[in-house]
């Protein structure tokens, strides 16, 4: 790539705006009776598919629209039902399932063509008092500052899916063990971990962060399985897609500040692969832990030792 400076911020900061205009959905006034319906535009994605966070950010949206404002999510889980099509835009149907004292939870369904594409539900709560412990961020962890961004790695990109992640995407994604794009890892280890924050700053929103934390939560994930068994994304014949996406958030945190997400996989069997990530802010807080499985095939795996 030759941009100049000036032109990857404005490339970079584009980016973070069109992530916020995302989160911006329309609502549908008297669509429907037994749900609230928004509709949300998708972002252009290689091979045309939507990006999983981006639905599932969307969908947090669109159930946060019918909560009570003091309440904040805590925990959601879904299931990728069918790939999305990037050129189309997504309904959002929103069941209210129940608003008790302390707690709301929603239903979201997000349609295209009339058939779901991701089935969610997710657990709002108002702020409240009781005990607390947390996860401890690993020690020895480089300062994102001293690592590479994926525009550094992929400067002269020979596959042409590189310019997406090197320039399009809203958060800067920075490994700490040499990232997986274009080359296999040298050691065969199922972990993986990344500092990541949107390229440009976020409103004020509380929801928009926790929404948009769901959206970076998607990204490398399933590396920790590709690790453990000395695969890249460019393996051949790889087929990798998400199944499912589980995610708590613990505390406040802002994703236009730099977050670490710690990575691991416990289990690998039957094509599917399982990552989970702990996501810490720069003060060592636990913020938001996630689990998401993965398909997983190629054509002749290697052997796994």
């Amino acid at each position: 790539m030759t941009e100049s400076g000036t032109e990857l911020r404005a490339l970079r900061g584009n980016s973070t705006l069109s992530l916020i205009a995302l989160l911006d959905l329309d609502e549908l006034k008297g669509a429907r009776t037994d749900e609230d319906i928004f509709v949300g535009q998708s972002q252009q994605q290689p091979h045309n598919r939507v990006f999983g966070g981006q639905v599932l950010a969307q969908s947090l949206i669109a159930s946060k629209r019918t909560v009570d404002p003091v309440r904040v999510v805590h925990s959601m889980h879904g299931y990728f039902l069918r790939p999305g099509n990037a050129n189309k835009p997504i309904t959002f149907g929103v069941q209210r399932l129940r608003d008790g004292r302390s707690f709301s939870a929603r239903r979201v369904h997000a349609y295209q063509d009339g058939v779901p594409i991701l089935s969610m539900i997710a657990s709002f709560q108002s702020e409240d008092a009781g005990i607390e412990h947390e996860s401890e961020m690993p020690p020895g962890i480089p300062d994102p500052e001293s690592l590479p961004s994926t525009a550094d790695l992929l400067a002269d990109p020979n596959n042409p899916i590189a310019p997406h992640w090197a320039y399009e995407r809203p958060f800067d994604i920075r490994h700490i063990n040499p990232p997986l794009y274009v080359s296999a890892p040298a050691k065969r280890e199922a972990r993986n971990a990344v500092w990541m924050k949107t390229y440009g700053p976020m409103p004020d929103d509380p929801n928009l962060h926790r929404a948009a934390l769901a959206y970076g939560s998607d990204y490398t994930l399933l590396e920790s399985v590709l690790r453990r068994h000395g695969m890249s994304w460019v393996t051949p014949g790889l087929n990798a897609a998400s199944l499912d996406h589980a995610m708590y958030w613990h505390r406040p945190a802002r994703v236009d500040e730099w977050l670490l997400y710690v990575q691991e996989s416990p289990n690998a069997r039957g094509a599917r692969g399982l990552g989970t990530g702990k996501i810490f802010n720069r003060a060592g807080q636990h913020v938001a832990t996630v689990a998401q499985e993965g398909m997983v095939r190629i054509p002749s795996g290697p052997n796994t030792p």
